[in-house]
């Protein structure tokens, strides 16, 4: 006896449903399960977990900041690079801030819920700060004094074009960085107001920090992932006469330390140097 059409195509749809429930609801993470307890990619699958003594201390694959309940740097430290990923190097918020170079103008508000930074002035404020961290110049092209973004929103008589009428310095609300753009003089910006929808050309000043700033891209702006366990060279080697300082060791130590801990390019060619923070960190401790 021939089943209604109907009802073979609703046995069909069962049928495949079953099958790829078990193929892939089952049978496919199993698998990747059992290939994960193979010898030698155990580690990884178990988060490759860093233990010192019988403690666990982290991941040598997932970063962590070196900071204290308050959210300051540990001198003592190493520090690692920014991360937007949660509340910081969260695995179950891998994220980039996805703020281009055009994130230039901040939102100003009253109510500190509402007020968000631009990804300029993220990378002003993060430079002036390890700048005085370090001991070091930390300005950057287009950065204020006060570490935010040296933008104006200047207007003209007819729009794009004739002379400049109005200059506003969009990021500060306090006396701006500059006293006046082109003979008119810089108002500060008032909360919540949009200056580029008034007709404003949003302007960054470049100003007289160093083409080359001191503070390396990699200690400013956070990585794709936000879990990069790795900083650069450079900002490992910025940082290594704050440790000797504050540990009493040679800098000598510490710069053989950090070479110690740098791992070259992928196949000797592929992406760039990095210097592991955790292990570099956990070097120190021994030291003592």
């Amino acid at each position: 006896m021939r089943l209604p059409s109907w009802l073979s195509q609703h046995l069909a749809a069962l049928r495949t449903l079953l099958v790829f429930t078990v193929l892939l609801g089952l049978a496919y993470p199993l698998a990747l399960v059992a290939i994960g307890r193979l010898p030698g990619l155990d580690h990884r699958a178990d988060g490759s977990l860093v233990t010192v003594g019988d403690t666990t201390v982290g991941s040598s694959l997932i970063g962590q900041s070196f900071t204290d309940k308050d959210g300051n740097p540990i001198a003592e430290y190493f520090q690692s690079r920014p991360s937007a990923a949660g509340d910081g190097y969260d695995p179950t918020a891998t994220s980039a801030s996805n703020l281009g170079p055009e994130s230039v103008v901040d939102t100003l508000s009253a109510n500190p819920d509402d007020a968000k930074q631009s990804l300029l002035t993220q990378v002003c404020a993060r430079s002036l700060a390890i700048g005085e961290l370090e001991g070091v110049d930390g300005s950057r092209p287009y950065c204020t004094a006060d570490g935010v973004g040296a933008v104006l929103a200047v207007f003209h008589r007819d729009g794009l074009t004739g002379p400049v009428t109005r200059v506003v310095s969009v990021n500060q609300t306090g006396t701006p960085f500059v006293g006046s753009y082109d003979g008119v003089p810089v108002e500060p910006a008032s909360n919540g107001e949009d200056y580029q929808a008034l007709g404003g050309i949003i302007t960054p000043v470049r100003g007289t920090a160093p083409a080359h700033p001191v503070v390396p891209s990699d200690a400013v702006t956070a990585g794709a992932s936000g879990l990069d366990p790795d900083i650069s060279p450079a900002y490992a080697a910025l940082q290594v006469p704050r440790i000797a300082r504050e540990r009493g060791l040679p800098e000598a130590t510490v710069r053989a330390l950090v070479k110690e801990h740098t791992d070259g390019r992928a196949l000797g060619f592929m992406g760039e140097p990095g210097v592991d923070v955790l292990d570099l960190n956990i070097a120190l401790d021994q030291q003592k």
